[in-house]
């Protein structure tokens, strides 16, 4: 990957993720009507099927904490350190499948140019690898926050800290492709 491309990538990921954050109050403020035209296209029954795996996958994040937590399909429950047991659902909208949409645009600009298949498999594999894992641990986090700080700053993180902690991510990602990857691709860089 030449210097003009990984400055374009970096460029497009930076632009996306200042759209993102404008966008952030729309979003939030027009979950119902977005979720109900999800809801029409049919999109909301294969996602949420996803939940009740993410659930199971995040009680094993939390109990790996020493957090005593459990889940029954797409509910989890978790208790504060006095005992007290949240109940939260894991929808089919919160599963992280809008960072899994925002990894593929990044994908499709950063790995323009001349990189060969198995490079952009390593690529792919660790950024889909890496983004499930960053949305498990934002799931555990609103599942944590729930429990010890209630349901005021959950709802905050998620809607908000949430799509900040995607973000860092993907720009880390980036980061460590470009450096561990996808450096000596194509064009050796220039020294500046």
């Amino acid at each position: 990957m030449t210097r003009e491309d990984t400055r374009f990538a970096q460029l497009t990921l930076l632009a996306g993720a200042g759209l993102i954050l404008l966008a952030l109050p729309f979003v939030t403020t027009y979950n119902d009507f977005l979720t109900e035209g999800a809801i029409r296209l049919g999109v909301a029954g294969p996602l949420q099927a996803v939940g009740p795996v993410e659930a199971r996958m995040v009680v094993t994040l939390l109990r790996l904490i020493g957090v005593h937590a459990g889940a029954s399909g797409s509910d989890l429950v978790v208790w504060d350190f006095t005992g007290r047991p949240t109940n939260l659902f894991i929808s089919w909208n919160c599963i992280g499948w809008q960072s899994l949409v925002l990894l593929g645009v990044s994908l499709s600009v950063g790995l323009r140019g001349p990189q060969g298949g198995e490079t952009r498999a390593q690529v792919v594999l660790t950024g889909l690898l890496g983004t499930v894992l960053v949305n498990l641990l934002r799931v555990a986090l609103v599942c944590l926050l729930a429990a010890v700080g209630g349901r005021v700053p959950a709802i905050v993180f998620h809607d908000y800290g949430g799509t900040a902690l995607i973000v860092l991510w993907l720009f880390a990602f980036w980061a460590f492709a470009n450096r561990f990857l996808l450096h000596g691709q194509g064009e050796p860089e220039a020294v500046a």
